[in-house]
């Protein structure tokens, strides 16, 4: 019921501008052709008409001076949809056309109605186009129209229009399109047709917004009209301008809190204390997490090469800022567990980071203890009171108290060393205190057709007469000319028909690399010469008339690489002229193979060629020719374009050939060549900016300490996310069996880089970590690797540490018994100065019973935190290997990417 009411509501505005159009169309009713009824009923009304559907095939004027006055509006039901890519809106109107039959007119009491419907065909019916129509009318067709007893005619219809549009997305999802209807006759010039706005635009806005069913994605803002005259007021328009906004409560639930979620997570993760968790394995997981993100919502994500929305600024934006803060980290964690290995910090370092960026950060310089310098003062003191000690009271054999006392210090000082070298020096100290200067939980999110000249007439041509200087006249003397239209119009079969050829191309709606196929539209113009016809305007009152093109003989020109059926909407009409020209103009939807290189995709420069030629006629019967200079062409294209979408117009060319045909004789054909360059911009910041970043943070990861950080499991989860990644554009790459694009070896170059690094890391790790049971290093590999290589990669071989001498304990025999290890260490402590002693001072026995409970713990702490010979010759092997493969990584990645962007520039300068 109430969508009823509604209709209701918009169909009142709509007999409103009824009774306006009979006030227009009522001055011109005294020169109507008056139908007589033989009675009051409809049979007889459709007998009287039987005349003017005879005269269907012409304008319906008297005088060919009088334009058609064609009033015109709509009606918006739906929007179904926009097409960021194609550069597309698709529309759901409803279409009224209103325009003056003169040949027709009637008394509605003698024939016992004012109006009647009746089919579409038995009518004269204005060719209106929509200017920006890129697609057939899908909508269910409506066969017939209202004319009325004072020869008005309605025309009304459903419209599914596809018009180009041409679409900024910068703001997305916060952007508001204006796109525009051109409503114009195909082929007939101003003073043939004119059109009139019949219903004013706010009404046209108000009624669409009442009766609009799709409440989807974009909502209808306000609608806009206004006259155009072009070319010297030789063609009339009325255009359209629709302002739409996009709903972007979606896009904001869905894309933008998400990415503000996880970059506030990234954003904590600086809380984490690197020290003792593995900041960096959080932090790529964290980027495997976000792609993965990307990946779900990637077909919300609008698709086009002209500019990049905000929208995915700000995502590249939020993937810079976890790299950035990723590669942050693995240099934090290089100084927090490598700083022991590292030079004193310089001066400069320690100034400008301490002190001055410190005091900015409120982290002040951390104080040296003084217990820390106390400690060693004070034992090398003991050690010496005791040593004077034992010197003043006699021989150390004496006092075996004294003795238990020296060898209890001397293992409580190989302790504390063992524990200071894991500690780390005071210069590793302030290498880590450092670090926390550069962890600034801080960081600021911010959202960035042409008219030819006519031909003169062969003289050879027959001469019309017409009765009377009007259309209808003019009409029945061409019916001998309609009779003639399945034979070329010459006089001698041996004259050959000049067809000149211009088209401009309106629109480039995309490529398919795979099918190898490429679209576009353009408007087509043929003109050829008659020979059948040509008439006198004095004697016939017109100089021109549009006719049905089914009524003419016309060329069969074919594009050759023509692909699919012309969708386009079909224009029925052509113009003939006095002297026999005949001017044939057209859409067509271009749907044509193209052999396409996509070897330097995205910067890939295409060279399509349209032929065209006649398919069956040899050059003996039908030439074609060139109507205007090829440049013309090029920049007129340039001007009326409206789709700038992926893909831009570079120039077109031409070029005519002339090749045998299999039949004997020649064919000519003229060739257009059309070059277009592919927008690179989307594809640079959605597949090359991320795969160079992923790709740099693969490179900072030979930055982490393998001893101390799992840099395997960190590399790996980096491969995770680059697969990621890749699945998440794959809709983005050509597909192809022709070439290998540069950007999949660019790609795959990235992947074997990054796996390469892996293997190299497990190689690494292993031999770090894994040494403590391998055999001595070979000489070879110590002199080659150590001493050769370690100096060309600026990594000199360690010298042999200094290993503290072991005091024996004789107590520690007991326990020697349980620790085999320890069984080198007890022999050597036996002395037989303390066998056979049954009676020993409690104090004495006490002191042997600590020594050798220390001595255990010393042996144990040396077991575990020492390091033989051969493993640190394993280790510095390791880290000199480490980095000679980060060197041949970074030499092998710059000359790499040198080479495909000499290689890529090569394809855009000579394409």
């Amino acid at each position: 019921m109430a969508s009823k009411d509604s209709t209701l509501k918009w169909r009142f505005p709509l007999v409103k501008s009824t009774l306006v159009l009979f006030i227009i169309f009522m001055p011109a009713l005294c020169g109507t052709i008056q139908v007589n009824c033989s009675q009051p009923n409809q049979p007889a009304l459709l007998d009287a008409l039987t005349p003017v559907f005879n005269m269907s095939a012409i304008r319906p004027v008297k005088n060919s001076s009088t334009p058609t006055n064609v009033i015109t509006f709509f009606t918006l039901y739906g929007i179904l949809g926009v097409d960021e890519k194609a550069q597309l809106l698709t529309t759901y109107i409803w279409l009224d056309y209103w325009w003056r039959n003169q040949f027709v007119s009637w008394d509605p009491i003698q024939c016992g109605s004012s109006n009647i419907s009746l089919p579409r065909d038995k009518f004269w019916v204005p060719d209106i186009v929509i200017n920006e129509f890129m697609d057939e009318n899908t909508a269910p067709p409506v066969p017939y129209v209202y004319l009325y007893s004072d020869g008005v005619v309605h025309d009304a219809q459903p419209v599914r229009v596809v018009s180009s549009c041409n679409l900024n997305i910068y703001t997305f999802p916060f952007d508001i399109q204006n796109c525009t209807l051109t409503f114009y006759s195909y082929i007939h010039f101003a003073f043939d047709i004119t059109i009139n706005l019949g219903r004013s635009a706010a009404d046209i806005t108000r009624v669409s917004k009442s009766v609009m069913t799709t409440m989807g994605e974009w909502e209808l803002l306000d609608i806009t009209s206004h006259k155009i005259m072009e070319d010297d007021d030789k063609f009339d328009s009325l255009t359209f301008h629709i302002r739409v906004r996009r709903r972007a409560m979606l896009y904001v639930v869905n894309l933008l809190i998400p990415s503000c979620f996880l970059i506030t997570v990234d954003l904590f993760s600086f809380l984490l204390p690197p020290q003792t968790v593995d900041r960096s394995s959080f932090k790529m997981t964290l980027i495997l997490g976000y792609t993965v993100f990307l990946l779900i919502m990637n077909d919300l994500l609008p698709i086009t090469g002209n500019t990049i929305p905000l929208m995915n600024v700000f995502f590249s934006l939020c993937l810079a800022l976890m790299v950035a803060s990723l590669l942050e980290t693995i240099l934090i964690t290089n100084l927090l567990f490598g700083s022991a290995d590292f030079s004193p910090v310089p001066n400069w370092v320690r100034v400008v980071f301490l002190q001055i960026l410190g005091f900015v950060v409120c982290l002040p310089r951390k104080k040296e203890e003084p217990g820390d310098l106390e400690l060693e003062t004070s034992t090398a003191t003991k050690c010496t009171a005791v040593e004077q000690l034992t010197d003043t009271r006699g021989p150390p054999v004496e006092d075996k108290a004294l003795l238990e006392l020296r060898n209890l210090s001397k293992d409580l000082k190989a302790i504390r060393l063992q524990v200071e070298q894991q500690k780390g020096s005071r210069s590793s100290e302030e290498w880590i205190q450092c670090c926390p200067l550069k962890v600034k939980p801080c960081k600021v999110l911010f959202i960035f057709i042409c008219i030819s000249l006519l031909i003169s007439a062969s003289c050879s041509s027959s001469m019309l007469r017409c009765s009377r200087p009007d259309p209808p006249s003019m009409l029945e003397a061409l019916d001998p000319v309609f009779n003639l239209s399945s034979i070329r119009p010459v006089m001698n079969l041996s004259t050959p028909t000049n067809v000149s050829i211009y088209f401009t191309l309106f629109g480039i709606l995309g490529v398919d690399e795979k099918a190898q196929v490429l679209t576009t539209y353009i408007w087509q113009t043929l003109q050829w010469t008659n020979e059948f016809f040509s008439w006198d305007p004095e004697e016939c009152g017109v100089s021109w008339i549009t006719v049905p093109r089914s009524k003419l003989w016309v060329p069969d020109v074919v594009i050759n690489e023509f692909m699919e059926k012309n969708t386009a909407p079909f224009v029925p009409y052509t113009y003939l002229y006095y002297n026999g020209h005949v001017m044939d103009s057209q859409p067509v939807k271009v749907i044509s193979s193209c052999r396409l290189d996509i070897y330097a995709f995205p910067f890939d420069i295409q060279n399509c060629t349209l032929t065209f030629n006649s398919y069956i006629h040899k050059n003996t019967d039908v030439q074609v020719y060139l109507s205007g200079p090829v440049e013309e062409i090029s920049e007129q294209s340039k001007k009326v374009m409206t789709t700038m979408g992926e893909w831009e117009l570079i120039r077109i060319t031409a070029k005519k050939f002339e090749l045998p045909s299999a039949g004997g004789g020649n064919y000519e054909e003229l060739c257009f060549c059309v070059v277009v360059r592919r927008r690179a911009t989307l594809y640079v910041v959605n597949l090359l900016i991320p795969s160079c970043f992923l790709i740099t943070v693969d490179l900072f990861s030979f930055m982490l300490p393998p001893q101390n950080v799992d840099r395997s499991l960190f590399k790996m989860t980096l491969i995770l996310g680059y697969t990621v990644f890749l699945l998440n554009v794959n809709s983005l790459l050509p597909v192809t069996g022709d070439t290998i694009p540069l950007i999949n070896v660019f790609l795959g170059l990235c992947l074997a880089l990054m796996v390469a690094s892996l293997l190299e890391t497990i190689i690494i790790t292993n031999l770090m970590c894994g040494s403590a049971h391998y055999s001595p290093v070979p000489r070879w590999i110590r002199v080659f690797v150590l001493h050769i290589l370690g100096r060309l990669v600026g990594l000199s071989p360690k010298p042999r540490a200094q290993e503290d001498t072991v005091i024996p304990n004789p107590a520690a025999q007991e326990l020697l018994s349980h620790l085999p290890f320890l069984s080198s260490a007890a022999e050597d402590s036996k002395t037989p100065d303390h066998k056979g002693e049954p009676k020993e001072d409690k104090a004495l026995q006490e002191l042997r019973s600590m020594g050798t409970d220390l001595q255990a713990i010393r042996c144990q702490v040396e077991h575990q935190l020492s390091r033989g010979q051969g493993t640190e010759e394993w280790i510095q092997v390791g880290a000199v290997i480490d980095r000679l493969l980060f060197i041949l990584y970074i030499l092998f990645i710059s000359v790499s990417f040198i080479t495909i962007i000499i290689l890529w520039s090569n394809s855009f300068n000579t394409s």
